[in-house]
């Protein structure tokens, strides 16, 4: 099949998380397959012990996709609200319960630096390809005394600025930015966004950085 240039990255997030199969290819020509089943599953014992069980207050979900977290979060009553560009990803957290809204992180989001939790799950520290601005974001999110958790690669990669497409059934969207950042790196780069504590946690392969404003993550 000849791939076409014609579809919109929004509309590839979309499509996949409608279920259909979508890659992120590289400028090099590798592909990755986006981990869908994992965003549209229950929360796992990784979720519980890198996530949920670190959220004690009010907490913003920043990509929030179909709502593993947030609507985890809600069920157990506590107040939760996760963000996302996709509305069908939005819609799909509205079904399992979770407070959901469709809304760009950039934009004028509720209760701005009132939440006590920021949650960056599943690479979506990535979003925009410079995550030093994301964090610098996300703080004005958070109480002074909050806390930021962010989902970082295993060490290896460092800090990988890049511009990706993404590829659904043969059709390549335009490119756009994305950014990763592995557990050797985090700390600078939140250093540079104006956290002064930064601290790793593991488990089952995955990896956290807890990051405060005063140096006690």
């Amino acid at each position: 099949m000849t791939e076409t240039i014609d579809f919109a990255p929004l509309d590839a997030l979309n499509a996949a998380m409608a279920g259909h199969a979508c890659d992120v290819v590289r400028a090099d020509g590798t592909a990755t397959r986006l981990n869908v089943q994992q965003w549209t599953s229950a929360p796992d014992a990784t979720d519980h012990a890198l996530f949920l069980d670190r959220c004690m207050g009010p907490t913003l979900d920043v990509g929030c996709g179909a709502g593993r977290l947030t609507g985890a979060l809600t069920a157990r009553g506590q107040k939760a609200l996760g963000i996302d560009i996709s509305l069908v990803a939005v819609k799909l957290a509205q079904e399992r319960g979770a407070v959901a809204v469709h809304m760009n992180v950039f934009a004028d989001v509720p209760d701005e630096g009132c939440w006590q939790n920021a949650l960056l799950a599943d690479g979506n520290v990535g979003i925009g390809g410079d995550p030093v601005r994301l964090l610098r974001r996300i703080r004005q999110l958070v109480r002074p005394d909050g806390s930021v958790l962010v989902e970082v690669d295993a060490p290896g990669p460092g800090l990988v600025r890049e511009s990706v497409r993404l590829r659904v059934q043969g059709q390549l969207t335009g490119a756009f930015n994305w950014s990763q950042v592995d557990a050797e790196a985090i700390a600078d780069v939140a250093a540079a966004a104006g956290f002064h504590g930064c601290r790793l946690h593991q488990h089952e392969g995955r990896y956290m950085a807890s990051l405060t404003r005063d140096g006690h993550a």
